[in-house]
This record gives structure tokens, C-alpha cells and sequence, in this order.
């Protein structure tokens, strides 16, 4: 059965700047670190009950991770993690409980272990979501990222819905969302869905997404598994997510099934990570054909992280830099060199300046130039928005995707960047417009 994901409540949508969701066989005993090769890839290799973080195979890098150590009934780290509170059916899937900060839902164990228990007062369930600070990982094109936790999930009957997942910044299901493992009901199964494109229907068939549908994980409500994603970017014509359980593919969705556009537009950019545990709703319902939670529900069902990390690969998309050219043979500049907040992005001559030095950088979405990035303007939407330079924060309006045509893509808005009235005169500062595909929306990047 394919998922009935949650619209997500993302907060990074922004009206304005801020100041500004490794695999091994389940073993008994500790065994030393190796190398694993599967379809090609270096998954690491690791008990999935360890807490430890596994270290990056051999030619990956770690980019993000936590090992939850911590004192028992501590809070998560608040320099990786933030809550999303609030009732669940805000998310627009018909859970029931409500969200929380309490660490009644939320909490380190002691022992090296983030739980997410849910609890029933009377008919009352609290629950806990929480995605890290910002969307902070992404596969660079030309390379891969890898996504892994370690995971006991919950045993407590009809209506528990666990998952661990990732969110693109900006509009859902447009800018994208990886479901790395999903259950309902305690059925010691396990699903892997993407969502992309628009809602509903489109071409990843929303609100359902692609997925594939509740598969066997024997023991998974009463041990720790490792639950993967793998973003494949080194073919960047041909770009794959595929799952993993316990270092097994299971199942592969690839670029050509949904369309280039509506790929890069939900997976070549950074995403949040996430972890929650939902009480019924529209996926444990069509499961079971029922109303969860039942008279067979117990409270107090807890998912269990051991630890979470990413890696990644290097790729093409970032390291060196260079000119960004457009529209008149003119360059992307920044105005006077200046590398403070809001100095104005702008078209000029090419000079071969710092000011022009361009570099594609983080999941090869991003421009970077003299330490900062190119910005939207208090994260705009609006046509005509300015862009200019500010500090890299990963938010979504930092986010420009090359797109097949020429066209500086970002999601937020759904515009591209602009030469302002096609201007060939120096000094121009660029605009996000609608995208049209013209020669004023076509860079050259480094």
C-alpha cells in the first residue's frame, strides 16, 4: 500500500529573513568497522543496536550526526534538533495527537538513545516531532548522500505511526520529501516513499507519492535496524533514490519516472532530517480498515534512535569557482566587491574580479561568493524580489537549482532568476520572475 504522507507543516517557509526525515544485518555481538559494497555504493557496516556513529566509508565524508548521548530525560541537542508543535491535524493526514516539547515525549534515555514515546491521557495522545535546525544535507551533483538511522520501533498496536524522513525547504510536496522508513500499526514492516511534483496527482501521484508500499522487517518492533536512503546524483541525467534495510535495497525510484524538472526541483538541493511518531490517521486507517487508535491501543509506545548520520560524496557541483554569465555576455557581480549583508546582486561587465568568482557549493544549489551567498531579499516570492548577498543560512531563499534550460530554478518561489528588463547595462541588480525559459533567465555557471 503506498503511504499517505503528511502535508507537511515546514518552517522554513520564511515571509521574512531570520537573522535571519549503514547498513548491516541486526548482529548480537560488536564486530570492528568495515566497508560493505552493495550495488556499487560503501554502506558502513556496524550492529544497528550500537549507539555509536559509524564512521564514513572509504571516499565519503561525514557531513551530519548525533549519537544522542546525553543525561537520561535530557532534552536533544538544541544545536541540532528543533520541535514541531502542535496538533497533528494541522499536518492535514487526520492523526490525532498533539505534538510536544515536553520531555514526557521527547527525551534521551541515558544510554545513548533519543525516544519518542506517545502517550494516552484519557483519550488525550501527545506525541513528539523534531527536524534539524535547518535543511542542512543534500547530494551534490555528480555525488551521493547517504541518510542512516538505527531504529526499535514502537510496539503498541493500531494507530502508532512512526517515521524518519526528510523535507525540502519551501512548498510540499514541490520541493520534495524521502520517507526512509515508515510502519503503521506495529506490523514489523517498513515502507520508503518520495514526494515531489504538485498535489494532487502530478507525476509522483500525490498525495500518495512513490513507494514501495509495506514491506517485511522481522523483529523491528523488538530490536534496532538501520534504515537508509541513498541519493544518487553521480549520473545527474539519470539521478535514484534507493532504500535500504539493514544494508538490503529494497527499493529504487528514479528520475526518469517523475521528469527532470520536477526532479530537480524536489531533490537537488539540501533537506531537513526527521524524526516523529504520529497516533492514526489516514495510513494506519487504510491499513487496518479501521479507527485508530482502538480498545487494543496501549499508551506509552516509544520509537527508539540510536543514532543518525549523513555522508556524502564530493561531485561536480562545487570547489571551484568562476564567473556566472548571462544575459549581453554580462556577469553575476556583486556590487562593489562589498560582502556585507544586502549588497545588491547585479549584472556588469565581466572583469574577472572577486566580485565575479562564483562557486556552486552544499547539494550544488547554492551560490556562493566572497564567504556568502546569493539571497532573495527577506525571502520573497513575489516577482520582482531582489536578490543580493547575505549570509549563508541555508534557508530556501538561498536555494537557486540549474535547471536543463539555462535557468537558475528556486523552489520557495517558483521563479527564476532574473536579468531585470533583459539589461544589458552594468549595475543592474537581478530579480526572481516567473519562469519563462528566455535568454534573460539563462546563466552559464563555472
Amino acid at each position: 500500500m503506498i503511504s499517505l504522507r503528511r502535508h507537511p507543516r515546514s518552517p522554513f517557509q520564511p515571509a521574512e529573513r531570520s537573522k535571519r526525515r549503514r547498513l548491516t544485518a541486526v548482529i548480537a555481538a560488536v564486530v570492528p568497522v568495515v566497508a560493505l559494497a552493495t550495488g556499487g555504493v560503501a554502506l558502513t557496516a556496524l550492529p544497528a543496536s550500537a549507539t555509536q556513529v559509524p564512521p564514513a566509508p572509504s571516499g565519503w565524508s561525514t557531513v551530519f550526526s548525533d549519537d544522542f548521548s546525553g543525561a537520561a530525560g535530557s532534552t536533544p541537542s538544541s544545536a541540532n534538533w528543533m520541535y514541531d508543535t502542535g496538533p497533528g491535524s494541522s499536518f492535514g493526514t487526520g492523526e490525532i495527537e498533539t505534538m510536544t516539547n515536553s520531555t514526557s515525549n521527547v527525551y534521551l534515555d541515558g544510554g545513548g538513545h533519543l525516544d519518542i514515546t506517545a502517550l494516552d491521557n484519557n483519550g488525550s495522545w501527545t506525541s513528539g516531532r523534531i527536524q534539524t535546525t535547518s535543511p542542512n544535507v543534500g547530494a551534490p551533483a555528480g555525488g551521493e548522500l547517504e541518510v542512516t538511522a538505527s531504529i526499535q520501533q514502537p510496539n503498541g498496536g493500531p494507530g502508532y505511526w512512526p517515521a524518519f524522513w526528510m523535507l525540502g525547504p519551501g512548498q510540499w510536496p514541490e520541493n520534495g520529501e524521502i520517507d526512509i522508513m515508515e510502519d503503521v500499526n506495529s506490523l514489523s514492516e517498513v515502507s520508503g516513499t518520495i514526494h515531489c511534483g504538485t498535489y494532487p496527482g502530478g507525476p509522483c501521484n500525490e498525495p500518495n507519492g512513490i513507494g514501495s508500499g509495506l514491506t517485511s522487517c522481522p523483529g523491528c518492533q523488538s530490536g534496532y535496524h538501520t534504515y537508509t536512503m541513498i541519493l544518487n546524483r553521480t549520473d545527474t541525467a539519470n539521478e535514484s533514490i534507493t532504500f535500504y534495510l539493514d544494508g538490503n535495497a529494497y527499493f529504487t525510484v528514479t528520475e526518469a519516472q517523475v521528469g527532470t524538472s520536477t526532479w530537480q526541483a524536489a531533490f537537488d538541493h539540501n533537506l531537513s532530517i526527521i524524526f516523529d511518531l504520529a497516533m492514526g490517521g489516514g495510513y494506519p486507517n487504510g491499513v487496518c480498515g479501521c479507527t485508530t487508535p482502538t480498545s487494543a491501543t496501549t499508551s506509552g509506545g516509544t520509537m527508539s534512535v540510536a543514532y543518525v548520520a549523513a555522508y556524502e560524496t564530493s561531485g561536480a557541483g562545487g570547489g571551484t569557482g568562476g564567473p556566472i554569465t548571462g544575459y549581453g555576455g554580462l556577469c553575476v557581480d556583486v556590487r562593489g566587491a562589498n560582502s556585507a549583508n544586502y549588497t545588491p546582486v547585479q549584472v556588469y561587465t565581466c572583469n574577472q574580479t572577486n566580485a565575479q568568482q562564483w562557486t556552486v557549493v552544499e547539494a550544488g544549489s547554492t551560490l556562493h561568493a566572497l564567504g556568502k551567498c546569493m539571497d532573495i531579499y527577506a525571502g520573497g516570492t513575489a516577482d520582482g524580489t531582489a536578490v543580493d548577498l547575505y549570509d549563508c543560512n541555508n534557508t530556501a531563499a538561498q536555494v537557486f537549482i540549474p535547471q536543463s534550460n539555462g535557468s537558475l530554478y528556486n523552489p520557495q518561489s517558483g521563479k527564476c532568476l532574473d536579468d531585470t528588463n533583459w539589461s544589458t547595462t552594468p549595475g543592474t541588480q537581478l530579480q526572481i520572475w516567473d519562469c519563462t525559459g528566455n535568454a534573460n533567465q539563462q546563466w552559464n555557471l563555472p
